[in-house]
């Protein structure tokens, strides 16, 4: 008895030190993508300026040429706000524009600076697991991209309402299961970016392939419909068919309406989670220290 209570508090604090250990990494990783100020700067002009812009130009022209009718005929421009800026803006941030270049920006990142700084060998000397080293990577790649994400979402409601005027605004429901997309789709592009860099450990390769794939390669895909099912491997249609509302990428609401079934959306997301990270991990273990 004795010898198994004296066990148990080493057992906890080996846990404790695990726990201890993998916050510190996570913590580390987190500090180093903010230290890299062109990274950052450029995931928030690229994930805000676009939001700020759109508000802006629809409200300058409701001001100068507000809506009117005249002799049956539609005139000028409506309120800045309501809810086909919110669409629109869901559109940019979470579709096939911005928000995917902010998750592939930061992803890379993380996946490359290590290598890049030529610190990996001093990492791997202090005796730190290999999959460790890779593991606390993802996680501080989607905190910092997710933080851009909500800062740009928190635009695209506030410009919704204060610029609604008479217009219809999102209700509570739509606002959390748009959150919850925002969050799930950059999440996923960010992991996949992670991987993918770890594997090519080349910057410059992984943005350009990866935004050539996501952003250009995709949407023309999923438009062949003679490839018929092989175009719901594409992980941007199966993300966007988890939207609330279209947001275009290949999915519901895209020229091509491929519609893809939750339950094949959801197995196509994890099959792009468990390859590229799996291929990430495998190369960080296999790099030459």
């Amino acid at each position: 008895m004795s010898a198994v209570a004296s066990a148990q508090p080493v057992s906890a604090q080996r846990g404790d030190s695990a726990a201890a250990l993998a916050r510190r990494m996570f913590g580390a990783d987190l500090l180093k993508l903010r230290k890299k100020r062109s990274t950052l700067i450029w995931a928030l002009v690229i994930g805000l300026a676009p939001i700020v812009i759109m508000f802006a130009v629809k409200a300058i022209e409701h001001a100068v040429e507000p809506l009117s009718f005249s002799a049956g005929h539609v005139k000028g421009y409506g309120p800045a706000g309501g809810m086909d800026s919110f669409h629109m803006g869901l559109r940019l941030l979470g579709g096939l524009f911005f928000g995917p270049l902010v998750a592939i920006l930061i992803g890379v990142e993380a996946g490359t600076g290590d290598a890049s700084a030529g610190v990996f060998r001093d990492l791997v000397v202090t005796g730190r697991s290999r999959l460790a080293l890779f593991a606390s990577r993802v996680p501080a790649a989607i905190a910092l991209t997710w933080l851009v994400i909500v800062v740009g979402y928190l635009l695209i409601l506030l410009g919704t309402f204060v610029f609604a005027g008479n217009l219809a605004t999102p209700d509570g429901t739509l606002i959390l299961n748009t959150l919850g997309y925002l969050l799930l789709s950059s999440g996923v592009l960010c992991a996949v970016a992670v991987g993918f860099a770890s594997l090519t450990t080349s910057k410059p390769a992984s943005i350009i392939a990866l935004i050539a794939w996501q952003i250009i390669a995709t949407p023309i895909i999923v438009s062949i419909s003679s490839l018929g099912g092989a175009r719901d491997f594409a992980l941007g249609a199966a993300l966007a068919n988890l939207a609330p509302m279209s947001v275009g990428g290949g999915g519901r609401g895209h020229d091509s309406e491929l519609v893809i079934a939750a339950g094949t959306a959801v197995a196509v997301i994890a099959l792009w989670l468990v390859v590229f990270l799996g291929l990430g991990a495998w190369r960080t273990q296999q790099m030459d220290a």
